[in-house]
């Protein structure tokens, strides 16, 4: 609200101005209608997609088959749960060459114990890599930190 500040020449009866100033008010109203006359196209564009048909011949992948190799502070090997004796190198090597035979080989997971010996991990990791098995991993690392 304005009001009339200062002495009027002879007027001394304290009439208050009581006329608002809309000049402001018309620059606010001016700018928001630009600003929507700008955003109002931006929001009724629409864009064209072609979606892909769905086909119900391709069914998806299968989950890889993983093998499960433990190996126990005592040099124990355990094959997907089954026990295999530390000193029975044939029959990992028997195993580990069924696995590399295959077209798609399965992944093989190799879970030591913290208090095994090197030897034991080093000679599943030889016998895989000299079978030709891809796909070997060691898992359960969080372990060891």
């Amino acid at each position: 609200m304005a009001m009339n500040v200062g002495t009027s020449s002879g007027d001394e009866d304290g009439d208050v101005m009581m006329d608002i100033n809309t000049t402001p008010l018309i620059d606010v109203m001016l700018v928001l209608l630009i600003m929507f006359i700008i955003t109002i196209p931006i929001q009724t564009h629409a864009v064209k997609m072609n979606m892909p048909v769905p086909n119900n011949a391709a069914s998806p992948p299968l989950p890889p088959e993983i093998i499960r190799i433990d190996v126990d502070f005592d040099g124990t090997i355990g094959w997907n749960g089954e026990i295999i004796e530390a000193g029975d190198r044939a029959a990992i090597e028997a195993r580990l060459a069924a696995v590399a035979a295959q077209a798609d080989q399965p992944e093989v997971h190799l879970r030591p114990n913290k208090l095994v010996t090197y030897k034991h991990v080093a000679m599943i990791m030889a016998t895989a890599q000299r079978l030709g098995v891809t796909k070997i991993g060691i898992v359960g690392n969080e372990q060891f930190l």
